[in-house]
């Protein structure tokens, strides 16, 4: 069995970048970077280190990701790694090595920008009532009364069709 996965939560060192291909589908490119924090054995001193992914999104991820991401925002990506080659100008030959998003999590709001005004709650209370969203490759935006932090599934959209008109009750809801 193989298995070829990535999980990597970190933040955006560029705006997405969106275009469209000739056949028609949509697809976003953004770098993500990623730190590793630890404790030097030899010196005791924190050590950091950044690695850098190149980030590659297609169809309904793509679109989402130009709406909602920008430079320095926290994104959970999971994909898989793919490396491809081509030709130069010159004929030498190019490698790249990718990440292809499955699926992503947006991350918190950025709110270090922003004031706070008297009006708003505390950082920590808007934090704690902010949700969210999974959003997976193959799937849209969740339906209203699927609970935000659960990946939609078809199950879910099936569901939604036949239970329009009845109301789901979030203790009924097993986590």
């Amino acid at each position: 069995m193989n298995l070829n996965k990535v999980i990597l939560v970190g933040r955006l060192t560029q705006n997405p970048e969106i275009r469209t291909t000739p056949s028609g589908q949509t697809i976003c490119n953004f770098g993500l970077a990623t730190n590793r924090v630890w404790i030097d054995r030899e010196t005791n001193q924190k050590q950091e280190k950044t690695e850098f992914h190149n980030i590659v999104l297609w169809r309904r991820l793509a679109d989402i990701a130009s709406q909602y991401l920008k430079k320095g925002d926290l994104v959970l990506i999971e994909g898989r790694i793919e490396t491809r080659s081509w030709q130069d100008t010159t004929g030498s030959k190019k490698y790249r090595t990718e990440i292809i998003a499955e699926n992503i999590q947006l991350g918190p709001k950025n709110t270090n920008s922003a004031k706070l005004s008297p009006q708003k709650p505390p950082l920590r209370e808007q934090n704690e009532k902010e949700d969210i969203p999974i959003i997976e490759e193959n799937n849209s935006l969740p339906p209203e009364n699927v609970p935000i932090n659960v990946p939609i599934t078809e199950t879910h959209i099936k569901e939604e069709k036949e239970e329009e008109e009845e109301e789901i009750d979030v203790k009924d809801i097993p986590f």
